[in-house]
């Protein structure tokens, strides 16, 4: 009787544990994803690399064009976060007379850099 009180005592106490502990990781993945979103916005707004605002209209851009969409509502357009991404990537896929540049074929963009680019896009 008393080994089954302390297998009791002792599995509520792993198992508080583990919820401890599951909670960490969301808090580091959270900062992590936070700096790459820093990190997208840095490469979306420059000039020389990503140049997003040279089209588009983006919140807290400065001399935005109007040439493509705006970029809001991002989720609820691409509700598929990888058919976003492939838009960035390569928007000639959907739409081959598009005059947005493919910025993966013609190496504009790192793989690294699109993935970065889109996931800042996705929170707009």
């Amino acid at each position: 009787m008393r080994q089954t009180a302390l297998f009791i005592k002792t599995s509520v106490s792993v198992a508080a544990l583990t919820g401890c502990l599951s909670m960490i990781t969301p808090l580091i993945a959270s900062a992590a994803d936070a700096a790459d979103i820093a990190k997208g916005k840095e490469l979306a707004f420059d000039r020389k690399k990503g140049n997003c605002l040279a089209c588009h209209m983006i919140e807290g851009g400065t001399l935005a064009g109007n040439i493509g969409p705006p970029l809001v509502a991002m989720k609820a357009r691409f509700p598929d976060y990888e058919k976003m991404k492939a838009q960035i990537a390569d928007p000639r896929i959907k739409n081959p007379n598009t005059i947005m540049v493919p910025f993966g074929p013609h190496k504009v963009l790192s793989a690294q850099e699109i993935e970065l680019v889109s996931q800042f896009v996705y929170t707009l």
